[in-house]
């Protein structure tokens, strides 16, 4: 047995009656989360089941089914409720899933081709079979699927020791000696449990602790799909359930701080607020602190099973993603940040990944003399100025995202003596004075050869239907540089040519 279920079998031991489980209709004690779990594992393991999908909203279900497809050794493939319907076929496809654990909805569950599921009631999912019985991938307990910026999901398959080996780390990290006074006992699941840093940050450690988790659905607490956030709704729940700690994207950060300026304050309780899964302003950071938010930035990726750094009540600073965390070895080669020692065993289909091999994360990033790591970007959208200076236009974009008057901005100007964007208006009654004005503010932050000059205002949003966003909400920047080549031809020439996808204006 692992050591995750040794320690969940000790809290038993310790405080049967002790709430593990907090959800919409009901809680769960440590003593009762054990016992579905071992019911659960012993139906897949008498079913002959090797390998399956879990599907549905965050709830007591779902941690139940991804606990007990954890014990009874099987690998398991959870579905995000946010990835497209051609996303979720060629995962299931491509996983060759024979069955899937349903948690609700099921009459929403994605269609597939060739496949006829029945439904098998249990007292706590809903399992959908097909014939057959796919065995487990060689000691695979979980393929995560990541899109990237193609959008065609990539299955990221991770063994029982990098899955065990991250939550010691996040362990040490969060809840160390030094820390011990944060006292942080209940955490609340924000993020999709399909996310694997939710699932592994939000579930594993507090479980593995003895801590208390609150497990809602989206609609509950506010937050539906990838990034549809009812503000109102959020600050509800987490006044009515007092957590101490919850894991958030930049952009939740963003309205949470906005709403605090309007008198609307998180609840108090909160010691520890993760923040991740894209770049994070060190503006918007300094705000959330001042706005009592206690914020601590860290930085991840699938192939290393999530969190490979995180700054801490301890150790922080503003502006990086914290310092390494113990079971991993991160270097920078040539600006590159490339990761040892906690890597995935490859991704579904492809070759294994050689083990204690270096990973080369794509990500553009530097120590400081602290031993701080701060990610400035990817390698491959990197720009290249006319001057020799290189920039990431997601550090500039990040710090548009800032502004209430900018939906959407891609930054170009690769080859070019300065910096443009072109900026999507958050509605229609934004003018170009007020994005002007938005731009010239954030311009003050950014050294000279990395401020916007120029501007084109985009007719239309970048969308998937227009094949400028990819299905998970990237851009897909060849195609906007593709769509909007007359725009930018005019920036950058004294002679304008005709345009119809924007107009340009001049900033400074």
């Amino acid at each position: 047995m692992n050591k995750f279920f040794s320690m969940l079998e000790q809290r038993v031991q310790q405080e049967p009656e002790k709430i593990a489980l907090v959800g919409e209709m009901e809680s769960v004690t440590y003593s009762e989360l054990l016992q579905r779990v071992d019911k659960l594992a012993n139906w897949l393991k008498a079913s002959n089941i090797g390998r399956a999908g879990l599907w549905g909203e965050n709830s007591i279900n779902w941690v139940v089914a991804d606990l007990a497809a954890y014990k009874a050794k099987i690998t398991l493939v959870p579905l995000p409720r946010f990835f497209s319907n051609k996303q979720l076929e060629h995962v299931i496809a491509e996983s060759q899933l024979p069955c899937l654990l349903v948690c609700g909805d099921i009459d929403k569950i994605v269609p597939t081709e060739n496949r006829e599921f029945t439904p098998v009631k249990n007292i706590f999912c809903d399992y959908l079979l097909t014939p057959g019985d796919a065995k487990p991938l060689n000691n695979i307990r979980k393929i995560t699927f990541t899109s990237g910026t193609t959008g065609t999901p990539k299955g990221v398959c991770l063994n029982e020791n990098a899955l065990e080996n991250v939550v010691q780390a996040l362990t040490e990290r969060i809840y160390s000696a030094p820390n011990a006074e944060l006292e942080i006992n209940r955490h609340f699941t924000l993020l999709p449990l399909s996310t694997l840093l939710e699932n592994i940050a939000g579930i594993y450690v507090p479980l593995y602790l003895g801590k208390q988790v609150v497990v809602l659905k989206g609609s509950t607490i506010g937050l539906t799909g990838s990034s549809q956030l009812s503000l109102p709704t959020l600050l509800r729940s987490l006044h009515q359930y007092q957590p101490d700690s919850l894991i958030m994207l930049p952009q939740i950060l963003l309205g949470c701080v906005a709403a605090v300026a309007k008198g609307f304050p998180l609840p108090a309780s909160l010691k520890f607020v993760a923040v991740g899964g894209a770049r994070t302003p060190v503006r918007l950071l300094a705000q959330a602190r001042a706005s009592g938010i206690p914020v601590y930035e860290g930085y991840g990726l699938s192939e290393c099973a999530s969190v490979v750094s995180l700054n801490s009540p301890l150790f922080n600073k503003l502006g990086s993603v914290g310092r390494s965390l113990s079971h991993v070895n991160i270097k920078i080669e040539e600006g590159v940040v490339k990761v040892r020692g906690n890597t995935f065993s490859g991704y579904l289909g492809q070759p294994a990944v050689k083990e204690n091999a270096w990973l080369d994360t794509g990500d553009m990033g530097y120590f400081d003399d602290d031993g701080f790591l701060f990610i400035t970007g990817r390698k491959k959208n990197l720009l290249i100025t006319g001057f020799g200076r290189n920039i990431s236009p997601e550090w500039i974009e990040s710090e548009l995202a800032l502004s209430t008057n900018i939906a959407q901005s891609c930054v170009v100007g690769d080859a070019q003596a300065f910096c443009s964007a072109i900026i999507v208006p958050a509605s229609n009654d934004v003018n170009v004075q007020g994005i002007a004005k938005d731009i010239s503010l954030i311009n003050e932050n950014l050294p000279d050869y990395a401020r916007i000059k120029k501007i084109v205002l985009a007719n239309t949003p970048f969308s998937t239907s227009n094949q400028l966003l990819t299905d998970n909400g990237r851009l897909r920047r060849d195609a906007i540089i593709s769509a909007f080549s007359t725009s930018i031809t005019n920036i950058y020439s004294d002679e304008p040519h005709a345009d119809d996808a924007g107009v340009v204006y001049d900033i400074l």
